[in-house]
This record gives structure tokens, C-alpha cells and sequence, in this order.
């Protein structure tokens, strides 16, 4: 697999050599404002599991596995210097290997739900996984989150990150096509992890990543998130029947509780929604190319903010509803309901069934790129 992919490390090495930087300069890390660490993670098979931990000059440090993609940890400080984990994970790769909400994960080949498990492409009909009742779920039942991926790290004076690449070959989850995917993970000196996802196939085929990671600006394991702020700046979102599949229309949130065009403590109408929040808000500022705040969260008591900036048509919204104690993460903390939340950035559920959506589908010959940017403050 390796052989078919871009060797990552030397396309990195070149980067620097053309800006001044040799390769003993690229790994002797410890002069540099970033700082970048690889330890042994775990064991999956007989494949090693590697964390990977980068920290910028602020403080602010994201701990990442070649599997799934995951973050594990988040530290984010606030005012005075405090630092606490804001992201739900496991201490070890064991609970990572269950069935598990897909804490922290790279989500695909298909983000969200699709009706049947049935797509229709080019006039052929795929039938792909029904992993959440009758419809499929977030890739199927082995997912990019449950992948070994091959990664390269690289560092910067002013950020540094984790190059992940793997191909998911043709008919696996059902998807047709042999997808090459290459996921960046970058942390920066301006308190920003950012996400840049690629990705070219052989064969038309459909596409939508997204990152799941669980927020709690308070701390992981410290409470709920309903009395977290929340801005989403989107005047419509996608309404859904019982499954969670859309009609296919789009609806104004004024006057229903999914309005947050202004800032609002999540405990202000989440009563109203049945079961919690699990939606798509469909944003104002999509048009196709350029990157945009979506979304703002601030958690009053310590005045933790993370903004979300995406390329995407939407965002979806979750308010951890299906945590129900039954599960022990990090510090041997219980995850009760809201006890973390999802802004993950996206293309509307059920896209390739609905043609009044944008399209998701991608052919031989063009590049699947999307950008999402999680940024943090006081």
C-alpha cells in the first residue's frame, strides 16, 4: 500500500529544503517554538498504534493515533493559564476497538446517515451496510475510524502536524471505487487544529469526511454542555423523520428551537427536540470554495471559546444524546447523556438520495479537498 501513495516524509523534506531547512533541522525538534513527540500507543492485530503529540507555544497541545484518526486529548487553556482536556476519548487503544460513538475519529467514506444503505450511481444501485437500523451510518460497520492509517509528522516554527494516508479499496463498506484519502492534521501557533482532507478515486464514487470529536469546554468529564453558548450562523437546517434521514426540504429556524442565529445556552429549547440535538444546519456562508465561521461555543465559567470554520453546506449538531453512562472513558470518568458535543462539518445527510442537495459525488480525475478549522480563545 505504501508503494501507491505519495511518500508523505520525502514530499515534506523537499517543502523544507526549498525553505531553508535541512532534514536535521526538521528532526531536531527541541529549538523550535512547536515541539512534536511519537510514542507507542497500542497494538491492533499486529499493527502498531502510535500517539502522536503536538504542543505550540501557548500551551495548547493535541494528542492524535494513526488509527481512525482520533484525537485522543485536546488541552486548551484559558485566562490563567489552566489547562484541561476539552475532548471525550478512552486512556487506552482497547476502548477505542469497541462499538464505540466514534470519539475523536475521522468519519467515511460517507459522514451522517443514508437512507436503505442504498445509493444510485450512473444507473447502477449500491447497497451498502445498515449499521443504524434500517439506514447506514458513518462509513458502515468498519469505517475510516477503525483503519490503521500510514502517517508522516512534520514541523514548523509555527505549526506542526500529522499527515495521514490510507486507500480504501474498491468495494469496501460497498463504495465503489479504489479512494486514495490523505487527512492533515495541523496545530498552529494561533491556537488553531486544523483539518484539510484530499481525496481522488478510480471509479465515480460518493464522498463526505468529517471529524467526530465530543466538546466539553468545561473539561472531559466534568458535567454536562447545556449550559454551553452556542452560535451556529445558518438561517436554515435540514429537517429529518424519526430515522434521522431528511425530507429533502430545507426549513427557516425562526421561532423553532433550532434558531441560534444569536448566542444561546444550549438548555434554552433542547427540551423542545426530541431526543436532543442530531441535525444539519445549512450555512449561510457556503459557496462552494471558501473557508467560513460556521459555528461559535463558549463555556461561560471559564470563558473557553472555539470557533468552527469549514468550506462545507453545513454543520451537524450533537448533543451526545445516545451517551448513557454505559461507558468509562479517560480517568475512569462514567459519559452520562450531554456529557460532550459534535460540530462536524459536512455535507446534508443523505445527500446522494436527495437531489435538491449538493452533491457528494466524486470521478475520476477530480480532487475531493475540504477544509475545517477548530480555533480557540478566551
Amino acid at each position: 500500500m505504501r508503494a501507491q501513495i505519495i511518500n508523505l516524509w520525502s514530499f515534506a523534506l523537499v517543502v523544507l529544503i526549498m525553505a531553508g531547512c535541512t532534514e536535521g533541522e526538521m528532526k531536531n525538534q527541541t529549538d523550535k517554538k512547536m515541539n512534536l513527540k511519537r510514542a507507542l500507543f497500542g497494538q491492533v492485530d499486529e499493527n502498531q498504534v502510535f500517539q502522536y503529540t503536538i504542543t505550540n507555544e501557548n500551551g495548547m497541545s493535541v494528542k492524535i493515533l494513526n488509527y481512525g484518526g482520533i484525537v485522543t486529548n485536546l488541552f486548551i487553556p484559558d485566562n490563567d493559564g489552566n489547562k484541561v482536556d476539552v475532548v471525550l476519548g478512552y486512556d487506552s487503544i482497547d476502548g477505542y476497538l469497541d462499538d464505540t460513538p466514534y470519539f475523536g475519529a475521522i468519519v467515511g467514506r460517507y459522514g451522517n446517515r443514508i437512507a436503505h444503505g442504498q445509493f444510485e450511481l450512473d444507473g447502477q444501485t449500491y447497497q451498502l451496510p445498515l449499521n443504524d437500523g434500517k439506514n447506514h451510518l458513518h462509513g458502515g460497520i468498519s469505517g475510516f475510524d477503525k483503519k490503521i492509517w500510514n502517517a508522516e509528522d512534520f514541523i514548523f516554527p509555527d505549526s506542526a502536524g500529522v499527515v495521514l494516508a490510507y486507500l480504501s479499496k474498491d468495494g469496501e463498506e460497498g463504495f465503489p471505487g479504489n479512494l486514495q484519502v490523505r487527512v492533515t492534521y495541523t496545530l498552529t501557533n494561533e491556537n488553531e487544529l486544523k483539518i484539510d482532507y484530499l481525496a481522488t478515486t478510480d471509479k465515480p464514487t460518493i464522498v463526505n469526511l468529517t471529524h467526530h470529536s465530543y466538546f466539553n469546554l468545561k473539561g472531559q468529564g466534568k458535567g454536562n454542555i447545556l449550559d454551553h453558548q452556542l452560535q451556529i450562523f445558518a438561517d436554515k437546517y435540514v429537517p429529518v423523520e424519526d430515522t434521522l434521514i431528511p425530507t429533502g426540504t430545507l426549513k427557516p429556524v425562526d421561532a423553532t428551537p433550532m434558531d441560534f442565529t444569536s448566542m444561546a445556552a444550549i438548555s434554552s429549547h433542547i427540551d423542545q427536540v426530541d431526543g436532543g440535538y442530531d441535525h444539519t444546519w445549512a450555512l449561510n456562508g457556503y459557496d462552494g470554495k471558501s473557508v467560513f465561521l460556521a459555528a461559535k461555543l463558549i463555556e461561560p465559567e471559564s470563558n473557553r471559546m472555539m470557533e468552527v470554520f469549514t468550506d462545507q453546506p453545513g454543520v451537524q449538531f450533537y448533543t451526545g444524546n445516545f451517551l448513557d453512562g454505559s461507558i468509562t472513558g479517560k480517568q475512569n470518568t462514567v459519559y452520562e447523556k450531554h456529557y460532550g458535543l459534535c460540530l462536524e462539518t459536512q455535507h446534508y445527510p443523505d445527500s446522494p438520495n436527495q437531489p435538491g442537495f449538493p452533491s457528494v459525488e466524486l470521478r475520476p480525475g477530480e480532487k475531493y479537498r475540504t477544509t475545517t478549522i477548530y480555533k480557540f480563545g478566551f
